[in-house]
């Protein structure tokens, strides 16, 4: 376990204890994937370790963890939409009048 997971872990034992349950059921698998990551990097197995348990842990403390629209209160609602709209582009042109008018629309329905 590295720094992320050692503080986290005293938050909510379970999860560490699922990450315990699933690194030694499949250790050979992990093992796999580090020589792997390893041979792909250049890097050595000790090295990429850490890196594979912060992985681990992401992943499994994020199954964890309720759904936002479960858990969120209205005014988190409100931040993650104003978050979301800023997240957009601002220097596109706005559409012309026609492109929003009601005859565009329904342009094809006339004919």
């Amino acid at each position: 376990m590295n720094a992320d997971t050692d503080e986290s872990t005293t938050q909510n034992p379970l999860i560490y204890q699922h990450l315990q349950n699933l690194q030694e059921q499949h250790q050979d698998e992990l093992e796999n994937i580090v020589r792997v990551l390893a041979s792909i990097t250049n890097i050595s197995p000790k090295q990429v370790k850490p890196y594979m348990d912060s992985l681990l842990w992401q992943l499994v403390n994020k199954q964890q963890k309720p759904p936002f629209h479960e858990t969120a209160t209205a005014e988190e609602w409100v931040t993650a939409f104003r978050e979301w709209a800023a997240s957009h582009r601002h220097d596109t042109p706005p559409l012309s009048d026609y492109a929003v008018s009601r005859e565009s629309m329904y342009e094809d329905e006339r004919q």
